[in-house]
């Protein structure tokens, strides 16, 4: 990963807003940190190419799109080899109900955030999608009966 640029306190004001309201208008984004509506339109996109920003993204209720139930499956693999995590990796992104994956350390391989319509798509998504892999070992599944996440992430630069 390259290293992201230094941020200034205005920066840092508007990476803030950003996450509060990404839908925030230029102009009003330029007033509230003070600076020309050019000048912010100028760092907003500086702050985007040098991968600052990821995107900007509109959170939806999951009921709105049939999602009925959500879960945490915690994935072990036969070996930790390079190749059967990259294998594994490529497989959970082409999965439309794995929300999130995350590699971890420890004694299990991967946690994965899956959103399902229901039980017996989930025991689906279990077999055929996690099971059924040769170089899965072990899954074991979490219901998730509520969740709440935190809109933005805290800025712990140094100053």
């Amino acid at each position: 990963m390259a290293s992201l640029p230094a941020l200034d306190p205005t920066d840092r004001m508007i990476i803030a807003l950003l996450q509060q309201d990404g839908r925030l208008s230029n102009k009003a984004l330029a007033a509230e940190v003070g600076i020309a509506p050019s000048t912010c339109s100028e760092r907003v996109q500086r702050l985007r190419d040098n991968g600052v920003f990821r995107g900007f993204h509109g959170e939806v209720e999951p009921e709105a799109l049939g999602i009925g139930l959500q879960a945490l499956v915690v994935v072990r693999l036969r070996r930790h080899a390079e190749d059967l995590v990259h294998r594994f990796w490529e497989h959970t992104e082409e999965m439309p109900e794995v929300k999130a994956v995350y590699h971890l350390s420890g004694g299990n391989d991967f946690l994965c955030h899956v959103v399902v319509k229901d039980s017996d798509h989930l025991r689906r998504v279990a077999v055929s999608g996690f099971t059924s892999l040769p170089e899965v070992a072990h899954i074991e599944t979490s219901l998730i009966f509520e969740h709440r996440a935190k809109p933005s992430l805290p800025d712990l630069t140094e100053e």
